[in-house]
């Protein structure tokens, strides 16, 4: 499992591309014990303070993103954030969802970047959760499984408010990135796969985690632009560059094309239809990429800090706004084509 860092969605600053090689050098994380009086107070999805975005609370900075007619999106999308708490020093293995530098990270790094590109195909829903720290993974028989569970409960909890008072039977977009699709993994099993509500999915963007082409019973793999009512995933890497500890850790792993959405192995830049950078700028034909066994491999992407993206080998963090507006216009063309075939 590799970090969501807030490098690709920090300020225009050399320094904050250099932050990624700091915080990539080994160190031992800060930990307690797993227990119950640490546990944050369970949010109450019933309140609006407890949802980061609802289509009634869109901020400024979101609605530049979004539908101008909103009332007019026949879908909904509900998204999971990445994980966000990555400090080796913070002991907390969940975050309160009233934790305000938190949630302003969530929305102004992860929102901004990520669930922006699909605020034209549907109503986004973003649900505060209690995130677990990134150690959850490294330390997952240490603790690390409880808290992972724990910020589950969450989302699930919030998916089930929002089917119950918000969706009104509506089909749904469900996204997400790193830990996010962790969580946005177990919601598709649980609630999803080979059930009911699988009907109404449009489409699963989750990115960011090793998923294997069999990871669910019904819902399979979406090998074309076009396609509903299956998934999506990919990891990407630096052309030629691998995970460190392992550089078979993503080889058989479900690998999309984020830009033609088919079975293409290689792109070209006229291809590549928008990264979309901190400055709230959009860089087209920015990259090409190839796809690798497992992994998503691209060029250094041609926009203002491109020298200090050459330091890096790891995407993980731009797996989606590197490819935003392909997957804006996918998400699109995916929710446009399920809405015709079930009319």
């Amino acid at each position: 499992m590799k970090i969501i860092s807030n490098t690709m969605f920090g300020r225009i600053t050399c320094s904050f591309l250099l932050i990624i090689l700091i915080t990539s050098c080994k160190s031992t994380y800060k930990t307690q014990a797993f227990k119950k009086e640490n546990i944050p107070t369970a949010p109450d999805y019933t309140k609006e303070k407890s949802w980061a975005v609802l289509p009634t609370k869109y901020s400024e900075v979101f609605k530049k993103y979004a539908s101008t007619n909103l009332d007019t999106l026949q879908a909904d999308v509900f998204y999971v954030y990445p994980t966000l708490i990555t400090d080796k020093k913070d002991i907390r293995w969940n975050v309160p969802i009233d934790d305000k530098e938190q949630n302003e990270t969530i929305l102004t790094k992860a929102v901004t970047m990520q669930a922006s590109a699909f605020a034209t195909s549907g109503k986004v829903y973003v649900p505060f959760y209690r995130q677990a720290h990134l150690r959850s993974y490294k330390l997952y028989n240490e603790g690390g499984k409880q808290a992972q569970d724990l910020a589950y409960s969450d989302v699930k909890n919030a998916f089930q408010v929002y089917l119950k008072k918000y969706n009104n039977s509506r089909p749904m977009l469900l996204v997400g990135h790193s830990q996010g699709t962790t969580h946005i993994i177990r919601l598709l099993k649980e609630l999803f796969d080979g059930k009911p509500l699988q009907k109404k999915l449009i489409a699963a963007y989750i990115p960011g985690i090793r998923i294997k082409e069999d990871e669910f019973k019904t819902i399979k793999v979406m090998n074309s632009p076009n396609q509903t009512s299956g998934f999506i995933a990919w990891n990407t890497y630096k052309k030629n560059k691998y995970p460190k500890k392992d550089k078979n850790w993503y080889k058989g792993s479900v690998t999309t094309n984020p830009i033609t959405w088919n079975l293409d192995k290689k792109t070209t830049l006229d291809q590549h239809k928008g990264f979309l950078y901190t400055n709230g700028k959009l860089y087209k034909k920015a990259l090409k990429i190839e796809i690798t066994d497992g992994l998503v491999w691209s060029t250094n992407p041609k926009f203002p800090l491109r020298f200090f993206m050459s330091f890096l080998n790891n995407y993980h963090a731009g797996d989606i706004n590197l490819f935003w507006q392909d997957i804006r216009e996918n998400a699109l063309l995916r929710t446009n084509t399920w809405l015709k075939l079930h009319k």
